[in-house]
């Protein structure tokens, strides 16, 4: 998944620092060992994360995202989320590599643009193809389309 590039300043807020709305994985280095996450909301003072292993309040860890690697601490969590103040505010490019630059699409060729639509399950497949998705859909708990 990626960005839904929605940076959020929130008014009456203790937050000054914009926030962007993401769904990345993520890891997080803790006194227990590498711990898998999902970054949920990321701005350069902080993240929020999912994860399984919850460190507690006040334990110091490290946030790691691609080539972001950051000292940080837990600031609170609940259930299965975390809150993380980093030890240092990240620099806002090394932010927009993770949610992108919102409005900004490389710009296509008008011949690319025209007809395009995304491919989905059931549309054009051959016979045996849409047997082997329908048989891939029930396993997973998925409706197909009608075909075309």
């Amino acid at each position: 998944m990626g960005a839904e590039n929605q940076v959020n300043a929130s008014a009456g807020s203790k937050r000054s620092a914009k926030r962007a709305r993401v769904l990345l994985s993520a890891k997080l280095q803790t006194e227990f060992g590498e711990v898998n996450a999902r970054l949920r909301d990321l701005s350069r003072k902080g993240a929020l994360v999912e994860c399984a292993h919850i460190p507690p309040v006040g334990s110091e860890v490290v946030f790691v995202r691609g080539a972001t690697v950051v000292p940080a601490r837990v600031a609170w969590v609940a259930d299965n989320r975390v809150g993380l103040e980093f030890d240092h505010m990240i620099d806002e490019h090394e932010l927009l590599v993770h949610i992108g630059r919102p409005g900004k699409r490389p710009a296509q060729p008008h011949s690319y643009a025209v007809g395009y639509s995304r491919p989905g399950l059931g549309r054009g497949m051959s016979a045996d193809a849409r047997k082997a998705a329908e048989a891939w859909s029930v396993a997973v708990g998925l409706t197909l389309p009608e075909s075309d």
